[in-house]
């Protein structure tokens, strides 16, 4: 075999070299990112995604644009990620709704275990149970007890079908047996003004954007889904305190394309933990009731293939159809 000249060995040796996983980790990235927010500005996956958008552009000396896709439930910015180029260019941030989708959506146009990378978890965000200042009910236990004299008179908003705060009010009409009208809307925000403005009686809203309304006294809260109560409004018991064994916390994590190369997720895994690790993002969202986290992308995805198969009986069991 004939020795390749010098300068060919060159151009080989650096052509292996930029394709090996250190050179594509070194080079990335090269331009602007794009962190799609499936939800409407102003709800608890804005809040989060923008702070960590932020953090990650100062990191990577790149812009990070946060990117509010709304619509079909989060489905169309999962969507949307799952069929971008496998780059890393184009992230995602999504709550349980990833694993609610297989049993709500008839036909979803992607399949969230072969066509996403997950790559870490980010935050955990809380509850608020609450009602319109016009209803009667100064706390949980007094609520139940009005829907149950009034069964089938009461309605609740959520921020879609089948979404996390849509099943948290469900479970809590199945431990009591209770009758209320659903009212969905598009997203957090809304549900939570129609409450405000007493379209609605009732419904469990994130904490995040509910914090300005609960300190205005715009609606009244009944009780926080957590173990323990939060530091931002300590002056609202748990349910357990009140007897009502229900805690529903909701994850946030990240995700991109499936088939990024491994040295471009492990940089991005790399880079999101230290972003949500920083103390100006944990006390930037924890003002706002949401807690960082972090995981593997292994435990990401391992997190979305059981609670996938644990929403599809919850769903189920609650007779909650695919719209």
């Amino acid at each position: 075999m004939k020795a390749l000249p010098g300068f060919a060995c060159t151009v080989v040796a650096l052509a292996a070299f930029a394709s090996s996983p250190i050179a594509l980790a070194q080079a990335y990235p090269a331009k602007a990112i794009r962190l799609i927010l499936p939800f409407p500005p102003g709800g608890p996956t804005d809040i989060a995604g923008r702070a960590i958008a932020q953090k990650l552009s100062e990191q990577l000396e790149q812009p990070v644009i946060a990117d509010n896709r709304p619509g079909a439930a989060s489905n169309l910015g999962l969507e949307l990620a799952a069929k971008s180029p496998p780059d890393g260019y184009t992230l995602v941030l999504t709550p349980p709704s990833i694993a609610l989708s297989p049993s709500m959506v008839r036909k979803l146009n992607y399949d969230a275990s072969r066509d996403l990378q997950p790559l870490t978890l980010v935050a955990n965000m809380y509850y608020v149970m609450a009602a319109h200042n016009s209803v009667p009910a100064k706390n949980l236990n007094e609520f139940i007890a009005l829907a149950k004299r009034n069964s089938g008179k009461l309605n609740f908003s959520s921020s879609g079908l089948g979404a996390g705060n849509h099943l948290a009010t469900e479970l809590l009409k199945s431990m009591y047996g209770l009758q209320m009208v659903h009212i969905p809307y598009k997203g957090n925000v809304a549900g939570l003004l129609a409450c405000a403005t007493g379209e609605v009686d009732f419904g469990t809203f994130a904490l995040a954007p509910s914090i300005p309304m609960v300190k205005a006294k715009r609606v009244r809260p009944l009780a926080v889904l957590t173990e323990k109560r939060l530091g931002v409004v300590p002056e609202v018991p748990t349910a357990r305190e009140q007897g009502v064994d229900l805690v529903s916390v909701q994850w946030y994590g990240i995700l991109t394309a499936a088939g990024t190369p491994r040295a471009i997720v492990d940089r991005l895994v790399s880079e999101l933990h230290k972003a949500v690790s920083s103390p100006d993002v944990k006390d930037k969202l924890a003002a706002s009731g949401i807690d960082t986290v972090t995981s593997t992308p292994e435990q990401f995805r391992e997190l979305i293939r059981s609670e996938t198969a644990l929403y599809a009986k919850v769903i189920k069991a609650a007779g909650i159809k695919a719209e």
